[in-house]
């Protein structure tokens, strides 16, 4: 037996599984950390956004206790409220525009021109000083601004009319620094635990695909000794693998028990078939050789050495037919159904068979009714049923009798009895197999090929339907062909022809054949 050679592979599930489960994890680790890094994000700076408005809140309620419309008097309140709270990176920075008077604010270069810290330059003390003078310029309400030496700044701006008539801008800011150090601790966290997490995911997701691989390996290894010709490996034990696997194994092994009886059964169908020709071929070569023996052999003699030959020659045919039909029988083209209306046909059919020999032939009621079937290969089916009566009956007086019975579910069943030896109980089954007699010692010229019965098997078979051998009222031979799809006429009730023997003038068909039992 040759093929590709299967090789297990020792990585490529295991593998396969562990970097989906990996990519997975990843992915999954990915996007809950995009949540909470946003969630959390979003949630302090609400939370900000709160608390700036309470401080805004509060400041213009301490300026609107100033009664007074005077600005100087407005201002002097404002730089008294933020005189006591200094701004530092993690505080809240304040001010007021006061119209007519110098900004207060609780970081006082912010609006001026300072000077420049400790080891900054001109140039760079210039560019904060234009970056805090933008925050004059942002529009009220809540905005985000980049603040010198803090970073991102949360700012509102908000107008207030004090009860004097005067508009003052109050604003409040508190740095963004806290939000970004608790993303960054949600980032450190996450790159933490994601890599342990696709770690644990790597190794959990290797040891599951090996343990989940281990029966697949079995199995491959299995199959590369099928593939190498060895039919006898099994798969046992699959350890706790699971159902589904276990199905598997279950299967693999019944494909497997199925595969050694077919290809069992193909060798002894091959030896027999070998044999059954080898026979008749040995007769033909035995005779010729006879013929050529003689010097000048007579006419009788040459006649009667190409009737032996001719004999033979159609015993060879018949075979290689009836084993061409049971190659051709799992085919989906072996049937060519049609509706059969079955007692016009049951009857033409049996005239003809009841001519084929010396019997008493009786045939029973037959129901009215339709039966979908091959109308040839049924026909083929009854004739060998009839023919292996024949060849286990006595000449003149011997009983070939069929009987059709309906039955339940839509189906017929054509019985066929004789009273001959009939078969052993424990042959019933062997009977429809290839090339099996009853009688090992029965001469071929009356034993027949030893297809027929298979071949019944294999067209009520091909029909869906059954056939079973047992014991007729008169001690010979029963057997039973089963189909489905009939569908009987009610209202008319089942018609029979009295019981005839071959005396009566019927013409006469094919000549015998054998049918194996």
């Amino acid at each position: 037996m040759s093929g590709p050679r299967l090789r297990p592979s020792s990585l490529g599930l295991r593998w396969r599984l562990a970097g989906w489960v990996t990519l997975v994890t990843l992915l999954c680790t990915g996007i809950a950390f995009v949540a909470v890094y946003r969630g959390t994000g979003t949630q302090l700076r609400s939370q900000m956004d709160q608390e700036i408005s309470g401080d805004a809140g509060e400041f213009a309620d301490n300026l609107a206790l100033v009664n007074s419309s005077s600005p100087r008097s407005v201002a002097a309140a404002a730089r008294r409220y933020v005189r006591d709270q200094p701004f530092g990176v993690s505080s809240t920075l304040l001010f007021a525009v006061v119209p007519g008077a110098p900004t207060a604010t609780n970081r006082p270069e912010l609006l001026g021109r300072a000077t420049p810290d400790k080891g900054e330059t001109e140039a760079q003390q210039e560019q904060e000083n234009r970056l805090a003078a933008r925050l004059l310029t942002v529009g009220d309400g809540y905005s985000t601004v980049v603040f010198p030496d803090v970073g991102d700044l949360r700012l509102l701006k908000r107008l207030v009319r004090l009860p004097g008539g005067l508009r003052v801008t109050v604003a409040v800011g508190e740095p963004l620094a806290p939000v970004t150090h608790a993303q960054r601790g949600v980032a450190r966290t996450f790159i933490l635990a994601g890599v342990l997490a696709l770690v644990g995911a790597l190794l959990a997701s290797y040891l599951i695909g090996t343990r989940v691989s281990r029966p697949l390996r079995r199995m491959a290894g299995v199959a590369a000794r099928v593939s190498a010709g060895d039919l006898h490996p099994r798969i046992h034990d699959q350890g706790g693998a699971g159902y589904e696997v276990g199905v598997l194994a279950d299967a693999f092994n019944h494909m497997l028990d199925r595969l050694t009886d077919a290809f069992a059964s193909q060798r002894a169908f091959i030896a027999d078939a070998s044999h059954e020709l080898r026979t008749p071929l040995t007769v033909v070569r035995g005779q010729l050789e006879l013929l050529a023996a003689q010097p000048n052999p007579s006419a009788a003699e040459v006649r009667r050495v190409e009737g032996l030959v001719q004999v033979e020659i159609a015993r060879i045919s018949r075979l290689v037919d009836d084993m061409l039909l049971l190659a051709n029988a799992e085919q989906t083209e072996f049937l060519r159904t049609e509706s059969i209306d079955l007692a016009p046909y049951l009857y033409e059919q049996w005239d003809a068979m009841s001519g084929l020999a010396s019997r008493r032939f009786e045939l029973g009621p037959v129901p009215g009714g339709t039966l979908d079937a091959d109308p040839d290969r049924l026909a083929q089916a009854l004739r060998n049923l009839v023919m292996n009566a024949i060849e286990h009956t006595s000449r003149e007086r011997g009983l070939v009798r069929m009987r059709v019975q309906p039955a339940p579910g839509g189906r017929i069943r054509f019985i066929v009895e004789d009273d001959g030896p009939g078969i052993p109980g424990d042959q019933r089954e062997r009977v429809f197999d290839r090339f099996y007699r009853t009688d090992a010692a029965r001469d071929r010229a009356s034993g027949g090929t030893g297809l027929g019965l298979a071949i019944v098997r294999a067209i009520a078979e091909a029909h869906s339907g059954a056939v079973a051998a047992g014991r007729s009222a008169e001690g010979g031979a029963s057997i039973e062909l089963g189909l489905p799809g009939f569908t009987p006429r009610p209202e008319q009730p089942s018609s029979s022809r009295p019981a005839r023997s071959s005396a009566d003038p019927e013409p006469v068909g094919a000549g015998e054949e054998g049918t194996g039992r």
